[in-house]
């Protein structure tokens, strides 16, 4: 192992990115940090992330606190502390508030990238929210670099 890749982050730390992110999301290694194989985060889920799919990348979740629900292909599950997903690359999902306070998750993204991909996403601010939620139809042309599609509202 190439002690020039070792990392280790304090509690409550993060990585720093191209900008700060809001306090709900904490990145723990970048894609920069793996190789490009992975990123991590520590996300609050303050808002709930509408039904899309990811066409590259495998998401992983475990759940940290509270419980978190996923809508996965045509299932809604209740996922609390203690739970692990696997969110394979090509099928759609959605994550919502289960509890509240919200849930605290871990995610991992295999290849990395979501965290350049969030950073894209809050640089475009409020214009990607209509009525103070995520609005695919918004999000879309950013989420396309990223190979992720949300469905958008009919």
């Amino acid at each position: 192992m190439s002690e020039s890749r070792f990392l280790l982050l304090e509690p409550g730390a993060a990585r720093p990115g191209r900008l700060p992110l809001p306090p709900a999301f904490a990145v723990k290694a970048t894609t920069a940090d793996t190789e490009g194989r992975f990123s991590l985060l520590e996300v609050t889920l303050a808002k709930d992330i509408p039904r899309h799919t990811h066409h590259m990348a495998d998401e992983c979740i475990y759940v940290l606190d509270g419980v978190l629900d996923i809508e996965f292909d045509d299932h809604t599950y209740s996922a609390p502390k203690g739970t692990f997903a696997l969110l394979p690359k090509g099928v759609p999902h959605a994550l919502r508030r289960g509890s509240q306070p919200p849930p605290r998750v871990l995610q991992i993204s295999s290849p990395g990238g979501w965290e350049r991909y969030l950073e894209d996403l809050f640089t475009a601010g409020p214009t990607v929210l209509t009525d103070g939620e995520l609005d695919p139809a918004k999000i879309n042309p950013i989420a396309a670099a990223y190979d992720i599609t949300y469905e958008e509202r009919t």
